[in-house]
Parts: structure tokens; C-alpha cells; sequence
């Protein structure tokens, strides 16, 4: 029960982002610029869209898409408005490229080198514990005979 509350307030405060001011009279424009400003990241928060950000820049960013759209742009250049403007680092999924092959990449090595380490480490372990000769009578008793000494 309260996960369901709490999951109804989160969603309570990402639909109210968008202010009834910025919406657009026209429908259909008004469904592209929430499209839109679901791609794309807020400066501030880092972690949202532009569209569930109460960010005073996250507001400003929704009203510059809304003016591109309006002004006759399609989404792709309204995006690239954006981009122009405020960096790539906006998009919520940068583009797949040199400058970004560390995000996209990065991880997928990291786990996978993980992997073969611990894999390689396993293998050393299993080596080097089949390698260990058991004691012979003479060093047991020989090591009996020092742990009573310790004792007395």
C-alpha cells in the first residue's frame, strides 16, 4: 500500500513539470513538444527529462522547444536547436560516436573484464589449492609436537 502511494506521488509530480502556461493550443504540437522534451535531459537534475523537471532552465528549454515547433521546425531540427544551444550532453541517449564511445561502451567492457578476472582468478585459486601436498607422519608429528609446546 504505501509503495502504491509513493509510486502515485511520483508520477503526481512528473505530470505536473509541464505548466498549464507552456502547453500549446494545438493538440497535435503540444504532443510532439512533450515527444521532445522526454529526450531530452535536464541540466540541473541531470537524472530527468526536461518534461518531469520543475528546473527553472528545464523550463526554459520546454518553452525554446515549443517556439522552434511553432515557428514551423521539425523535431529533428527542434532537437538540434537544442543541442546547438545547450550542448549535446542535453540528449537523455547521446548519439553513438568517437566522443561518445565511452558512454556507450565503457560499461559493457567493465563488466565483461570483470568477468574474465574473476574467471582467472578462480582458475589460480583451484591451481594453486591442487598443488598443495599433504603432511607427511614426520612433519605431523613434528607439528604436534610444537602446538604442545605452545599449549604447556
Amino acid at each position: 500500500m504505501r509503495f502504491l502511494c509513493a509510486l502515485m506521488l511520483l508520477v503526481g509530480f512528473a505530470a505536473h513539470a509541464v505548466e498549464p502556461s507552456e502547453r500549446l493550443a494545438n493538440p497535435a504540437l503540444e504532443v510532439r513538444a512533450r515527444t521532445i522534451s522526454g529526450e531530452l535531459r535536464c541540466l540541473v537534475c541531470q537524472n530527468e527529462s526536461i518534461d518531469e523537471s520543475g528546473a527553472d532552465l528545464a523550463h526554459d528549454i520546454r518553452l525554446f522547444v515549443r517556439e522552434r515547433l511553432t515557428a514551423g521546425d521539425t523535431d529533428t531540427q527542434t532537437i538540434q536547436a537544442v543541442v546547438n544551444r545547450y550542448g549535446a550532453f542535453v540528449l537523455l541517449k547521446p548519439p553513438v560516436e568517437p566522443a561518445t564511445y565511452v558512454l556507450w561502451y565503457g560499461p559493457p567492457i567493465l563488466v565483461v573484464a570483470g568477468l574474465v578476472g574473476t574467471f582467472l582468478w578462480l582458475r589460480r585459486r583451484q591451481a594453486a589449492s591442487a598443488d598443495t601436498v599433504p603432511l607427511s607422519a614426520e612433519e605431523t608429528s613434528r607439528l604436534d609436537g610444537l602446538m604442545r609446546e605452545n599449549d604447556g
